[in-house]
């Protein structure tokens, strides 16, 4: 889930953080994305006949599909991803799991129902609230990326917190997630709809957490503290404490404790034994691996390994995943070439015209002392 409904926040209190983007302008980038978020989308990005793609063993192939392609197509615009999958969930998540799986069981039934009445809309539907990232699709993900030369990190606990602590040491430039908890725990920048089809022409939507703090005149914590009382994955929230009021109390008192010292809790529901502050300190400190040890490298493809893993086990047409390669291979040779940015330090606007009038001003001067000293010299 991430954190409820804070995209549309940002909108509203904070609309420059916000930018949308072309995907040919990360040219030279180095992104972190959030593996199991980009595995359920290529699991639920069924074909036109609603049917999901399987091998001849009748198992299922659409997670392998989108990270082959659509990764390619990142590594063709210049983008360099490092892929990040989850760990151990933390303990407190297991509230919002036993909810996902309620939810689940809830869908099957509907789904039964929505069979015997022959309604293809709900049998979509359904199908696709019970797809659930496995751990087998997790490991064949990660043959694929190590095949195609791609790196990937196993996060110790929850993949947005380790994306996000790669981007605050500098290895990678954003976290590329749907959930926008990656902004909760910190990632200076946000890429929602990186791994996205390129048939639904969406443009990437950049979140920058400076620009956040800024416009909402919000310190880390204070922005923290937000996210918590707007819902989070590790505990529940206040009944009836929407986001414009939840921005307001953050903005009068700053954190929870004071909030909850005058909050009216006959008229609002504060859940019994709430734990915000262990929440809190999960996103202040997720357990996450050192960046620093972290090793991130990119190498060739291997062509023939690729060729038995995507056609002879999985039955992939040849032909197809050859062209992949080649694509793959093309993008490795271009990779060296490196974005202006990293070789030029940016000057503001305004630090800029002031060395230029600087430099006017300099030059007038010196006209003016070669002038006088010229009619001095006339003059003897």
């Amino acid at each position: 889930m991430g954190i409820h409904g804070l995209s549309k926040v940002l909108g509203d209190y904070a609309p420059a953080s916000l930018k949308e983007n072309d995907i040919k302008n990360y040219f030279g980038r180095k992104v972190a994305i959030d593996a199991s978020m980009s595995i359920y989308q290529f699991l639920i990005a069924v074909r036109q006949d609603g049917s999901q793609l399987m091998n001849e063993e009748g198992e299922t192939t659409s997670h392998l599909m989108g990270m082959f392609y659509r990764t390619i197509r990142m590594l063709e615009n210049g983008i360099k991803p490092v892929y990040v999958f989850d760990g151990k969930p933390p303990e407190m998540k297991s509230g919002e799991l036993a909810k996902r799986k309620e939810m689940r069981e809830a869908a099957q039934k509907e789904l039964e129902k929505a069979e015997e009445a022959g309604d293809e809309e709900n049998i979509d539907r359904f199908n696709r609230r019970l797809v659930k990232v496995t751990k087998q699709h997790n490991e064949e993900c990660k043959e694929l990326l190590k095949l195609m030369g791609v790196p990937y990190v196993e996060a110790p606990c929850e993949a947005e917190a380790q994306c996000a602590a790669l981007v605050k040491a500098g290895k990678v430039y954003a976290t590329g997630t749907e959930d926008m908890d990656a902004l909760t725990f910190g990632s200076k920048v946000v890429l929602r709809h990186l791994t996205f089809s390129e048939a639904r022409k969406m443009p990437i939507k950049e979140f920058y957490l400076n620009k956040v703090l800024e416009d909402m005149n919000f310190s880390m914590d204070e922005f923290i503290d937000l996210c918590i009382l707007l819902g989070c994955d590790y505990c529940d929230s206040i009944k009836g404490i929407g986001p414009k009021r939840a921005v307001e109390l953050i903005k009068q008192h700053k954190n929870i404790e004071t909030i909850l010292e005058h909050l009216d809790q006959k008229k609002y529901t504060v859940p019994e034994d709430w734990m915000y502050k262990e929440a809190r300190r999960l996103f202040q400190e997720p357990e996450v691996a050192d960046p620093e040890a972290v090793d991130i490298k990119w190498s060739d493809p291997d062509e023939e390994a690729l060729v038995e893993f995507m056609v002879t086990q999985k039955n992939f047409n040849e032909d197809r995943i050859r062209n992949g390669i080649k694509k793959l291979q093309k993008s490795r040779q271009g990779s060296t070439q490196g974005r202006m940015d990293s070789f030029f330090s940016v000057v503001s606007k305004s630090s800029s015209s002031t060395a230029v009038k600087r430099k006017a001003e300099d030059q007038k001067g010196s006209s003016k002392k070669k002038g006088k000293g010229g009619g001095f010299r006339k003059g003897k």
